[in-house]
């Protein structure tokens, strides 16, 4: 078994300036363009837990929550909540602050699912995430949560197999 990494070592943290290319016909930053950077951010959050190449499995949770203005700067944070024996999610946050008025905003969260490769593209085997903080702790434990419920709506696992649907969805087995 591998020795457990703290959820710390995975942070990640990039910022961009918003330019005219960009954005959309009304100046905010394209969703697309977020995603994008969200993807990268997350990669490398991913990329550092596994020591290894990571590919993206699913977005899950995206929130759009103020749009960007063109000329803000973006800052994207992301951290390994949980590995898997392949697999990690990782939670993402993106901000934005205007320059000229200080105003710092909350734009987008959501959750990033990879996997690790090896030099084959095979699917290898990671580290266990040691949570430290409080909230580290209820990310990892609500990890298992959407974890269920994103293999449950891929059709890959069954109501009668995700026990943590079950408890929280009060289902009876």
């Amino acid at each position: 078994m591998l020795q457990p990494k703290k959820a710390s070592e995975s942070y990640a943290n990039m910022m961009e300036m918003v330019l005219p290319n960009d954005t959309n016909a009304i100046h905010n930053l394209r969703g697309g363009k977020i995603l994008h950077w969200m993807d990268i951010c997350s990669a490398i959050s991913a990329g550092r837990h596994a020591e290894a190449v990571v590919v993206t499995v699913s977005v899950d949770q995206v929130s759009f929550e103020n749009p960007i203005k063109m000329g803000d700067v973006v800052q994207i944070a992301s951290k390994v909540t949980r590995a898997f024996s392949t697999s990690m999610e990782v939670k993402i946050e993106v901000w934005a602050e205007n320059l000229p008025t200080k105003n710092k905003y909350k734009c987008n969260s959501a959750f990033y699912t990879f996997v690790a490769l090896d030099s084959n593209g095979k699917p290898k085997n990671i580290a266990p995430i040691l949570a430290e903080t409080d909230e580290e702790k209820n990310d990892f434990e609500l990890a298992q949560q959407r974890r269920e419920m994103r293999l449950f709506l891929a059709g890959r696992i069954k109501i009668s197999e995700a026990k943590e649907l079950q408890r929280i969805l009060h289902v009876k087995e």
